[in-house]
């Protein structure tokens, strides 16, 4: 008699093929890297080198990770959220037995080029090596020298709150066996050096696709839709397309004004709010001319995809009386009374909301983000007192906001889909 396989069974021997699949895939990535040459003692780091890795680590906004809120430059313990559990972020400093101390140069090369930590041990993907697989090893010997440089910190490494399964290196394994190939950033045949650099900066040290890409059910960035706009898991904040003028494509965008909106935040056809002013805050910001011309170049450069134009939405007479009379009291005096923005006698700029593609993104999670919470663009040099929009989501019920940012949404010519109290709830 033949006795069929129960459920139990079927999962143990799927199981059991998990692990042997990644058993073979570990071994596969671990050949050619067991000998690792050189030691810590060997890197002898020139000033020349620790100034470059110090410009790298901000180009690539290391510390936004690596430094916890109140904590030591670089020295780790900062949690990030993921869909699977909380990944906190490594010591970085040279402390010999929590940090870096006793790494060598390619041990540390090799975690941004292959996510592996200087034991071996599979690093998870919050780290974006998977991005930062295209970093140059000279740029990777001279973030290490720049990390090397800084204050040795005694904090050991917070173990991760992953649920099961994610919590394997077995299922690391098998991760990065489906979504992952390293390989260094080689240069576009036919593209200026100028080109290739703003691609290097964005594709690479940017990690801007870590943002905005849309992501699979196993937290992985879909390479085909690259720069197209994505979700940040748990942050609610929607990461627009760099692929779309409907979204936050700058194709027909002057230099100057993409240049002004990396320096300082701000420029005549928006603002960086949101995840967006930290990077610029803690990033752009501070890179040269040359480079912010450079990834200017290249994001110009993206296809644009061309915009669906989006049906009018089905609101209520009554639901669209209420939210003109929310708009007339909260924000008319500013946005103008048919959203067509204006300034004051000190020179402060009001958006126009009509047109304006953060109203008319698909997702309404930034519009919901700004009405709650507010509106910030960053503190730079070039903008050293930024003007915010205060937050209304003390003042006002979630129906309320769901109201104002479907009429704001539908008015003036607008037209994108309605906002409920729910999304006000899950942005919230």
């Amino acid at each position: 008699m033949r006795v069929r396989p129960t459920w139990p069974r079927l999962v143990l021997a799927l199981a059991l093929l998990v692990a042997l699949a990644a058993a073979l895939v570990a071994g596969l990535n671990l050949r050619g890297e067991d000998a690792l040459g050189g030691s810590a003692a060997s890197f002898v780091a020139t000033p020349a080198q620790v100034a470059r890795g110090a410009y790298l680590a901000r180009a690539g906004n290391c510390a936004a990770c690596h430094t916890d809120r109140g904590g030591a430059a670089y020295a780790g313990g900062k949690g990030i959220a993921t869909p699977f559990g909380t990944v906190y972020a490594s010591n970085l400093t040279p402390d010999a037995k929590t940090g870096i101390g006793t790494w060598s140069a390619a041990q540390f090369w090799r975690a941004l080029h292959n996510g592996r930590s200087a034991d071996g041990r599979l690093l998870y993907p919050a780290f974006p090596y998977p991005n930062f697989t295209e970093i140059t090893r000279p740029d990777a010997d001279a973030l290490f020298a720049f990390l090397r440089s800084q204050v040795p910190v005694a904090q050991a490494d917070r173990a991760h709150a992953l649920r099961w399964p994610y919590n394997l290196q077995a299922s690391l394994a098998v991760w990065r066996a489906l979504f992952f190939r390293p390989g260094v950033y080689e240069p576009q045949a036919g593209q200026s050096p100028q080109w290739n650099r703003g691609a290097y900066l964005v594709r690479a040290l940017g990690h801007c696709a870590a943002c905005h890409s849309p992501r699979n059910a196993f937290g992985a960035t879909r390479d085909s839709l690259e720069l197209s706009g994505g979700l940040i898991p748990l942050q609610n904040w929607y990461a627009p397309s760099l692929a779309s003028n409907a979204e936050a494509g700058v194709a027909d965008w002057p230099d100057a004004e993409v240049a002004a909106l990396l320096k300082t935040g701000l420029a005549p056809r928006g603002a960086a709010l949101g995840p967006m002013a930290e990077v610029v805050f803690r990033s752009t910001q501070y890179l040269d001319d040359a480079d912010v011309a450079a990834m200017a170049a290249f994001l110009k450069s993206l296809p644009q995809v061309p915009a669906h134009p989006a049906a009018a939405p089905e609101i209520g007479r009554e639901a669209f009386a209420h939210g003109a009379a929310l708009y007339k009291d909260h924000c008319a005096s500013c946005h103008g009374a048919n959203g067509e923005g204006g300034s004051n006698p000190q020179g402060v700029v009001y958006a126009p909301l009509a047109g304006n593609r953060k109203v008319l993104l698909e997702s309404p999670a930034n519009l919901i983000h700004i009405v709650v919470n507010g509106g910030f663009p960053p503190t730079t040099a070039g903008n050293p007192r930024p003007y915010g929009m205060p937050p209304f989501g003390p003042s006002l019920k979630d129906d309320e906001i769901a109201v104002l940012a479907t009429y704001v949404r539908a008015a003036w010519g607008n037209a994108a889909p309605v906002v409920s109290a729910l999304d006000v709830l899950e942005a919230r």
